[in-house]
């Protein structure tokens, strides 16, 4: 009555806090997440789902099936990597979840070389503003840039990345001079929303002054890295950015760093992985490859933070 898929299926709408956000995860529209599970309930002939004001509720049936399921998948994945050891073939399905801008530029280059390397692997590479909200058990690799709320999964760090206060020179040009962070509250500041971070508390540190946080007042946000450098290109404010974002724009002058002497908290890309003993083959594989390319960050090529 059930398949792999069915049991792929349910798992993710029973790591998910609603059906909507199954959907997002599932890249499919939530009506059709709601057709699936009424036709998946249909099937097994009990009710799986309850939907309270609080979100959604497995009942035991569905616990079952969640469980077992779970169980199951993992057992089915782990004959799958003991089959391919013996021939020394990296299959099975990844999934990894990324930022929106790094995954895109940084993640999705480095899943197509490895996909072609490894024909026998399928992969999923999930792109949002808040990756860490990926981390449920289905996910492989879970790739973060900023701070780390708690988790029991394993922490590796893939590349170093500062974070860099700049503006385009237009802009600069056109407002007071900035020489404390403190000046920053009579500026056009940009936030970029992401991560559940309060956005708009900026933190510096500086070798001799100490720390200093300042709480800005964003006249422009939003949950996209692209939108806010574009922004901040076109002269509409101050950003707070990565420096895989803006190195290239700093190294040719399109943005000018700010304050160079006060350093914002650093943002080293990490990866949120499973433990050692319960990692597959092909996530391992995929570690490597991901690490070789970040080894020698490419922003850092043509550009050097700020001492």
């Amino acid at each position: 009555m059930l398949s792999t898929d069915d049991l792929r299926f349910f798992h993710m709408i029973a790591s998910a806090p609603s059906l909507a956000e199954a959907a997002r995860r599932l890249n499919v529209t939530p009506p059709a997440v709601t057709q699936r599970l009424r036709a998946l309930e249909e099937r097994v002939g009990v009710k799986l789902i309850d939907r309270t004001s609080r979100g959604l509720r497995l009942t035991d049936e569905g616990e079952l099936i969640a469980s077992d399921g779970a169980d199951i998948i993992s057992a089915i994945e782990q004959l799958s990597e003991r089959v391919a050891s013996r021939t020394r073939q990296v299959s099975g399905h990844l999934r990894v979840a990324a930022p929106y801008g790094f995954g895109r530029r940084h993640v999705a280059p480095v899943v197509c070389d490895f996909a072609k390397r490894h024909p026998a692997i399928s992969v999923t590479l999930a792109l949002s503003d808040s990756p860490i909200r990926q981390m449920a058990d289905n996910w492989d690799i879970v790739v973060h840039i900023g701070a780390l709320p708690e988790s029991d999964r394993l922490v590796t760090t893939l590349a170093p990345n500062s974070r860099i206060l700049c503006a385009a020179p237009d802009y600069l040009a056109r407002h007071p001079p900035i020489q404390t962070p403190q000046d920053l509250t009579a500026h056009q500041c940009l936030a970029l929303r992401e991560n559940d971070e309060d956005v708009t508390l900026w933190r510096f540190a500086h070798a001799k002054q100490g720390k200093v946080t300042v709480r800005i007042k964003p006249v422009m946000a939003s949950n996209d890295g692209e939108i806010i450098r574009d922004w901040a290109l076109a002269g509409l404010g101050i950003i707070l950015r990565s420096e895989w974002d803006v190195a290239q724009d700093l190294a040719a002058g399109r943005l000018q760093a700010i304050l160079p002497r006060w350093s914002p908290p650093a943002a080293d890309v990490v990866a949120l992985l499973h433990a050692r003993q319960g990692r597959s083959g092909r996530t391992n594989a995929f570690l490597q490859v991901l690490r070789e390319s970040l080894a020698a960050p490419l922003w850092r090529r043509d550009f050097t933070p700020p001492a």
